[in-house]
């Protein structure tokens, strides 16, 4: 996989594209960045991203991570998916890494972290089981 074919493989998804979610691939290892951008914020008091743009991110990043295995193969479908989310998303770059746990034959299990300013404290983590496309 190259940084074009990943960037690519995130154009595909249209919410990835709302989002403005950007990739960064180097050294085998799929990272996505959501930007800040004044439409992600949820409580403008604060202000905080919108717990809805950061599940939606990680799960472009499940989403991502899987198809990325098999490029040729359509998208996984989220079977369950939950959500912790651990701190408070400030109004900065926010970054995303996913791992797959176990991936059988029709199932994986994979889970997202999401950091600001440090990868060891998560504003938020996603534990999901996808769908696997059929193998051509």
């Amino acid at each position: 996989m190259t940084q074009e074919f990943a960037t690519r493989l995130i154009g595909e998804i249209p919410y990835a594209r709302t989002l403005g979610i950007r990739v960064d691939f180097s050294e085998d290892t799929l990272l996505l960045i959501l930007p800040y951008q004044k439409s992600n914020i949820g409580n403008p008091t604060l202000p905080a991203l919108h717990g809805g743009a950061i599940g939606g991110f990680m799960e472009v990043c499940a989403l991502a991570e899987l198809r990325r295995r098999s490029p040729k193969l359509p998208f996984s479908k989220p079977i369950g998916v939950n959500i912790d989310y651990l701190r408070r998303g400030n109004p900065v770059e926010t970054y995303a890494r996913a791992d797959i746990f176990k991936e059988g034959s029709r199932v994986a299990n994979v889970r997202v972290r999401a950091w600001q300013d440090n990868e060891d404290e998560p504003i938020a983590a996603l534990s999901g089981h996808f769908l696997l496309p059929k193998t051509l």
